[in-house]
This record gives structure tokens, C-alpha cells and sequence, in this order.
């Protein structure tokens, strides 16, 4: 899902939040080529009824009237704050981003498409009545509601964002039939200060939030070993119908708004596990989603090009060279020399979770209290 104006989402210059991630990530897919190997689709901006599967109706309104004359803005409803300044067109903006998301469901559910990827949603911090963290409208829960709106009866999201997928837990707290999995830097070190591995759902939705709580510094073998001893378990119990998935890039060692340690590798081996786990489990739906990532060239166009790769089965080489042409264009817009290769160099490897855990190990301790807080809730062993 591609529309140039995606890059309109912007909140001014020396925010983080730089939608020249968007345009350098589209260009870097172009220059290997994988525009060629899959259908570039650009949808219409989600309308209000779809804008109200998750969010109220007094809040688009608020989005709408900003929008309109952005001095309005004085913080209600999180717009106007430091990390949502107004700009003129926000609703535009943020309702094209979520209309990508949404179409991209809708084609998967009807069989158009087997996976999907929109590298400008997952803008998962949106609450139904408020902007929050860069986000405005909550593309990822908007899609997940227009899937059960067609008939879905299990939707699983799974987010590795280096923030806790705070917006998409919220939406769905009460409701069994969406699984939220949110791996992430622990709450007490970083924004939004949720996630706790208690927070595990609302009333006849128990067992259907997931959270796993990493500690800060945490690198790619504790990073992968976390993913790989709660998802593919969660996954098979609940046997979505659609995997849902947000790969913010911020969990790098080179982001500067977080604490993880994670390789562009380790990310691209996630990537890849979500592509099979939809395969194995969800019927090969896979609705694959940006997110959060501020290392603008170093990082989050490889990122997501190799995402995009892998959704189109036709994976790059972490090995290639990263195009002159490309870098070229990264300079030109950033001043920024651009990466050599599609990798950082790292073979990341991990320890399977039933060889045994070391309680005095931390990530062990986080996966161990997540295991605890969920699984006897969904009925399966810790």
C-alpha cells in the first residue's frame, strides 16, 4: 500500500516523527526492484463511518477542526502537544494512512491479496477518544475492526515495537476474538509506561492482551528468545484467521529515542518468523505494518525494504549492497551518508525457551512473568 501524499503526515521540522522515512523506505524498495514483484496499491482515506470503528465521534471532530485551523489546537484530545503538534491537513493525513491499512485488510479477507504491507501504519499509540505518541488516528486497530466488521471471529496482533502497543490493547481489552502481543522495552523506562505483564485483558476477554516486558539494553539473542518462547505458543493456541503484525524499527541499537539493542538482523529474523507464522497458522493472511523507528536512513528504510522483501517472497540478500543511486538520494535529502549493505554484519541466533531458563537471567524473568500472568488464563502450560 503506496500513496505519496502518506508523506503529508508531518509534524515539522526537528520532530521525530520525519515522513522522510516513508519516502527514502519506498525509494530503497524501488531500487531493488520489489514494486515490480508485488501490486502497489493506493487506497482512499478512511471515511468517518470506518474512523468510528474505534474512535469517537467527538474526538474525529476535534481532528477535523485542527486540521481546519491548526491554532485551535490547545492540547485537548493530545493535539497540539509536544508530540503531536497540529499542521494543517492532520486529518487528511492520518485518515490516508489508515485508509492503506484498512484496504490492505479488506483485500486480504476477500482473498485479493495472501499478505499486505503498509509501512506508514502502525501508528499504534492513537486511543479511541485521543492522539498520543506520534499518532492519530490508530491505523492498526482500524483494520482489525473492519476485519471483524467482514466476519473475522480471530484477528491476532502482534507488535514489536519498542513501545507497548498501548492503543490496539485498548481497543480490543474486552473483546476475545482479537489476541494483542506486544513485546517491548519494560514500562519503566519508556513511553507510555504500560505493558506490565498484569495487564492481560478486561472481563470474558482474560488471557487476550499479552505483554512482555523487556529490560532496557536488551540485545538480539534475548530480544529473539523472547519473541520465540510467547508468540509461536499464543499463535497456535488462538489459530487466527489473520495475523496482524507492527514492526516498528525502534527497537535498534541506533535509535535514538529508546534503550533496546536489537540488529537490523534481528529484526529482519522476525520478519521472517511472522511471514511463516501466518502461513502456519493464520491461512498465509498477513497484514504486515511500520511503526515507530527515528534512525531515518540508517536504519528504517533497510528495515522495512527487507519487510517488504519478504512479504513479496522475494527476500533481499542481507548481504547486497545497498544501491549508489539510493544513497545518492538519501544525501540529497538528508545530508546523511547512507549504509553500505542490507545488513549490520550480525548472524543473530537464540535459545530455545524448553531447553530450560535461568531465573537469574532477565529476559528470562520477563518471558517467565508474562508466561505466568497469561497462559493458565488461555488454559496452556507456563
Amino acid at each position: 500500500m503506496w500513496d505519496e501524499a502518506v508523506t503529508g503526515y508531518d509534524f515539522g521540522p526537528g520532530h521525530p516523527m520525519d515522513p522522510v522515512r516513508l519516502a527514502l523506505t519506498m525509494g530503497l524498495v524501488r531500487a531493488f526492484g520489489l514494486d515490480r514483484e508485488m501490486e502497489v496499491r493506493a487506497a482512499r482515506a478512511a471515511g468517518e463511518s470506518t474512523l468510528r470503528l474505534v474512535h469517537r465521534e467527538d474526538y474525529v471532530a476535534a481532528v477535523r477542526a485542527v486540521s481546519a485551523d491548526p491554532g485551535t489546537a490547545d492540547g485537548a484530545y493530545g493535539l497540539g502537544t509536544v508530540d503531536d503538534p497540529a499542521f494543517p491537513g492532520i486529518h487528511e493525513a492520518s485518515a490516508l494512512i489508515a485508509g492503506q491499512s484498512v484496504a490492505a485488510a479488506e483485500a486480504l479477507w476477500r482473498g485479493e491479496a495472501r499478505h499486505a504491507v503498509n509501512f506508514a501504519g502502525g501508528l499504534h499509540h492513537a486511543m479511541p477518544g485521543g492522539a498520543a505518541g506520534f499518532c492519530v488516528y490508530n491505523d492498526a486497530a482500524l483494520a482489525i475492526a473492519r476485519l471483524l466488521e467482514l466476519g473475522a471471529e480471530r484477528v491476532a496482533y502482534v507488535d514489536v515495537d519498542v513501545h507497548h502497543g498501548d492503543g490496539v490493547q485498548a481497543a480490543f481489552w474486552d473483546d476475545p476474538r482479537v489476541l494483542t502481543v506486544s513485546l517491548h522495552e519494560h514500562p519503566r523506562t519508556l513511553f507510555p509506561q504500560t505493558g506490565w505483564p498484569e495487564e492481560t485483558g478486561g472481563p470474558g476477554a482474560e488471557g487476550s492482551a499479552v505483554n512482555v516486558a523487556l529490560a532496557a539494553g536488551t540485545g538480539d539473542e534475548g530480544w529473539l528468545r523472547a519473541f520465540h518462547a510467547t508468540v509461536p505458543e499464543l499463535l497456535a493456541d488462538f489459530r487466527p484467521q489473520v495475523l496482524v503484525t507492527q514492526h516498528g524499527a525502534d527497537t535498534h541499537v541506533e535509535d535514538p529515542l529508546a534503550h533496546l539493542a536489537v540488529s537490523l538482523d534481528a529484526q529482519r529474523a522476525v520478519q521472517e518468523a511472522c511471514h511463516a507464522l501466518a502461513h502456519e497458522y493464520a491461512g498465509g493472511r498477513w497484514l504486515a505494518l511500520g511503526g515507530g523507528g527515528y534512525a531515518v536512513v540508517d536504519v528504517v528504510p533497510r528495515s522495512w525494504t527487507h519487510l517488504v522483501g519478504i512479504a513479496a517472497h522475494r527476500p533481499v540478500d542481507p548481504r547486497a549492497e545497498v544501491p549508489q543511486s539510493w544513497r545518492d538520494e538519501a544525501y540529497a535529502r538528508t545530508r546523511q551518508p547512507g549504509p553500505a549493505r542490507m545488513t549490520d554484519g550480525r548472524t543473530p541466533g537464540w535459545r530455545d525457551w524448553d531447553a530450560g531458563y535461568d531465573p537469574a537471567d532477565r529476559t528470562d524473568q520477563a518471558v517467565l512473568a508474562t508466561r505466568k500472568a497469561v497462559f493458565p488464563l488461555r488454559g496452556m502450560l507456563v
